[in-house]
């Protein structure tokens, strides 16, 4: 045994060192507390570590939860002999001490911890072969009726003990859609959104899955499965709206009163109601086993019925299914008497009204149900006062409320007023109601004219507009401020443009006829007007207006010389502007109404363009016209009577000028700073606009641009950008520092073209932070050297002029002296 013990001990000595154990501080040192991890199911005889001993200690002892399988050499190798399983153990807490010679500890002991760590050697299993449950149809997608369990000894914190659970087949399968899911963690089965709409136990009454569960969380193809069956039922849904409820108004039973009922599916559903309509009172509650209660009595008249709904929620407060729509209708009782439609219903009925005819109807209201018992309304007159010329002058219809005239026609003059009382009845309550009839005059008699000539009138044809003219009277013997006795006068006859109106007076009924248009002398000079008066309402039968109600008066318009009147305020006239000279551009026309000849003249024509043929109106062109220095050509034409007061009119005449092409191309302003930085590091650009005068409709001006000179062009190029607008280039980068004058051809495109050459003149200077600093002999404004030698040499030599010119002055002056001397000279001698 001895020398088997040896032997052992040898090997483990030997695969020590053969596997690299004894490499310090990895494999191997001093004894203390140490944890090792051990994958299950290794093969057995693996060395785990080597322990030193110091002196005295010459050996080791292990003591612990060694199940028989861990060991410890003298030379402090620990070992185990047979494969881990962590399912039998997870975790071995062990003992080393360190022991001398004579078997005393003199080290230790120190815990030593295996820690056994899992490998996938277990399947899943599920706890039931066969799973039974059911559901509500319409219950609530994703909330789970039924659960499936499978365990898995592997440790759950690894993927080898994660369990993974999926619906591998449902019977029936119906148009290929799902109608369960299983959540894959928990393994909870429920509605998809499919299943909770179409299931339906009158078709499919039950289910079949198979539902498999798989290791590794589902991901590895290493996983190990299981399948179960799961059975499950379609029941009816009970969740469902309750029947209508019909409520009589105003119980005295005590409340609150239950009227109806919802149940969810399950129990420990919350139920709410929502009031639809959001009424200030709403008289309903439910409680927690879904009865639903009326809180106080009813009132048909106040709101004859009601919808509500009742929500089912789960424990978080979110909806188990849709909402219930709860009806309530309220049923009427007799419990509202008739009401009158006012305090006093007042008609009127002529006095030659024929029997039987309709005065009006007394319609009153009862707040009961319409069209039922406790609504029916009975009339009866009860009363008539006065009882005058007889009792019983009126009927009324029982049913109708519709009130005839019974026994004989009414005098206005006997009875101006009836009173009625009126019993108004339904099947439990009366009412009394009260009618006042009034007679009223009939249109028997027609206005008659107090006289039927008013003579003769005579007016200057510029009597103002509104001015009164004549008072007409008229009397009506029917009851005074009513439609019969009320009298208008209309002009019937001398009248036909409508110059005179007659107001009458509603409380006289007197006429006053007015001017409502300007009178004409040379149109209407005499005038023979005929009046008519009529009452607004209609006559009776048998009555007629005749001659009583007719009158006249003849009405004289004297002269009065007005001035000419043109047919138009303004005349217009449209002409281009490059029209020749004596062109006809317009005409104007005017008359005078006396008929006196007209003689026409222009005002305002202060550029001179027109003048106007003073017989005809025609106007013509003196001179070139200019759209663009006036258009439109606003002027005054005067039309002057010839004789008579030669009274004028002035009208306006406007000259709207078209526009030709005859203005060039020309810049938009005046570009006086253009300027590059020198020397030019790159080709740089400059943009500038072109403009014209003429006019440019609907698509602008499109100028198109070019260099002028051929010589320019190897240092410059110009680019369109859009109709106005171009870019100057420079082709290089070596300029000098100076100004260049560079020449633009711009041409407009229109018909004919037009074009012209402008100058841009861009300066190359150098740059400070201010822009273009150009030196002394650049500033603008100051002469270089050869322009000052030039001013220099201009100024020596126009004074060198000035002084010859004075030096010759002076010499000739000096000789007409010597001359005049000698003369002097030469005739003294002859005077002496």
């Amino acid at each position: 045994m001895i020398l088997q013990a040896h032997l052992h001990s040898l090997c483990l000595l030997m695969l020590y060192l053969a596997t690299g154990y004894g490499q310090e501080g990895k494999f191997s040192g001093p004894l203390k507390p140490m944890t090792f991890s051990i994958y299950e199911g290794q093969e057995p005889s693996q060395i785990i570590f080597q322990f030193k001993a110091n002196p005295p200690a010459v050996t080791f002892e292990l003591t612990g939860e060694t199940d028989n399988i861990f060991k410890i050499e003298r030379e402090g190798l620990l070992y185990y002999t047979k494969a881990l399983d962590r399912e039998t153990r997870s975790t071995h807490n062990l003992q080393v001490a360190a022991l001398d010679a004579n078997g005393a500890i003199v080290e230790g002991p120190v815990p030593i911890t295996i820690e056994v760590k899992d490998v996938n050697d277990n399947r899943p299993t599920f706890l039931q072969s066969k799973y039974e449950g059911s559901v509500r149809q319409n219950s609530r997608p994703g909330k789970p009726f039924l659960y499936v369990n499978a365990t898995d000894l592997d440790d759950p914190a690894t993927p080898n003990g994660q369990l993974s659970y999926q619906i591998v087949i449902q019977l029936p399968m119906i148009n290929n859609v799902m109608y369960f899911q299983i959540n894959n963690k928990t393994g909870g089965i429920s509605l998809t959104r499919e299943g909770s709409q179409e299931l339906n136990p009158a078709k499919n009454p039950s289910y079949n899955l198979v539902i498999s569960v798989k290791d590794m969380g589902g991901q590895s193809e290493n996983s190990f499965s299981d399948t179960t069956s799961v059975d499950i039922i379609v029941t009816e849904n009970i969740w469902k709206a309750p029947e209508p409820v019909e409520m009589v108004e105003n119980s005295t039973d005590p409340h609150p009163i239950k009227i109806t009922q919802v149940r969810w599916n399950d129990p420990g559903a919350q139920y709410s109601l929502v009031d639809k309509e959001k009424l200030p009172r709403f008289p309903f509650s439910i409680d927690q086993e879904g009865d639903i209660y009326v809180t106080q009595p009813l009132d048909r008249e106040e709101k004859d019925a009601y919808v509500f709904y009742a929500v089912a929620k789960d424990e978080y407060g979110k909806p188990l299914s849709y909402p219930l729509e709860i009806h309530v209708k309220v049923q009427d009782i007799n419990d509202n008497p008739p009401t009158c439609p006012s305090p006093v219903t007042v008609f009127e009925v002529q006095e030659n009204e024929r029997l039987g005819n309709s005065i009006g109807a007394l319609t009153a209201h009862d707040s009961d149900e319409e069209n039922t018992a406790n609504s029916l309304l009975n009339y009866r007159i009860v009363e008539q006062t006065p009882k005058l010329p007889m009792d019983g002058l009126f009927l009324i219809q029982t049913y109708a409320g519709m009130l005839q005239l019974a026994k004989q026609s009414l005098k206005k003059q006997d009875t101006p007023q009836y009173n009625l009382t009126i019993e108004v009845s339904d099947k439990d309550f009366k009412t009394l109601c009260f009618v006042q009839i009034n007679v009223i005059d009939i249109n028997d008699q027609i206005p008659i004219f107090e006289k039927s000539d008013y003579g003769n009138l005579t007016l200057a044809e510029d009597t103002n507009v509104g001015s009164t003219i004549l008072t007409i009277q008229a009397t009506d013997a029917d009851e005074p401020f009513t439609g019969s006795s009320k009298i208008l006068y209309h002009v019937i006859k001398g009248d036909s443009e409508g110059r005179l109106g007659v107001d009458t007076d509603p409380h006289t009924n007197t006429g006053y006829v007015i001017i409502k248009k300007p009178l004409d002398f040379e149109t209407a000079a005499i005038s023979n007007i005929v009046f008519k008066a009529e009452n607004p309402e209609p006559l009776v039968f048998g009555v007629t207006y005749n001659a009583s109600s007719f009158a006249k008066f003849t009405l004289f318009v004297t002269d009065v010389n007005e001035a000419p009147e043109f047919s138009q305020y303004v005349f217009q006239a449209k002409v281009s502007e490059d029209v020749a000279i004596g062109t006809k551009v317009g005409n104007v026309t005017a008359k005078d109404p006396e008929g006196l000849d007209i003689s026409y003249s222009l005002r305002g024509d202060t550029r001179g363009w027109l003048k106007i043929d003073h017989v005809t109106g025609e106007i013509f062109s003196v001179a070139p016209l200019d759209r663009e220095a006036g258009s439109p050509y606003r002027v005054q034409v005067v039309a002057t009577e010839v004789g008579g007061s030669s009274l004028s009119s002035v009208s306006q005449f406007h000259l709207i000028l078209t526009d030709v092409n005859d203005n060039p191309p020309r810049l938009a302003k005046d570009y006086m700073d253009l300027y590059f930085c020198h020397p030019l590091s790159a080709p740089g650009s400059l943009i500038f606009e072109a403009t014209d005068d003429d006019q440019h409709l609907f698509r602008g001006p499109h100028f198109t641009f070019s260099i002028a000179s051929e010589s320019l062009q190897n240092d410059w190029q110009v680019s369109k950008i859009n109709g106005t607008h171009a870019r100057l280039s420079t082709r290089h980068t070596d300029f000098e520092e100076k100004e260049y004058v560079v020449s633009i051809r711009i041409n407009d495109g229109g018909r004919p073209p037009l074009e012209s050459t402008v100058s841009l003149t861009v300066t190359f200077c150098s740059c400070g932070e201010d822009g273009c600093f150009r030196p002394a002999g650049h500033q603008p404004g100051i002469p270089t050297v050869g322009m000052a030698v030039g001013i220099l040499l201009t100024t020596l030599l126009v004074i060198g002029i000035i002084l010859a010119v004075v030096f010759i002055r002076m010499k000739t002056d000096k000789g007409k002296d010597n001359v005049e001397s000698a003369q002097a000279s030469e005739v003294k001698p002859l005077r002496s």
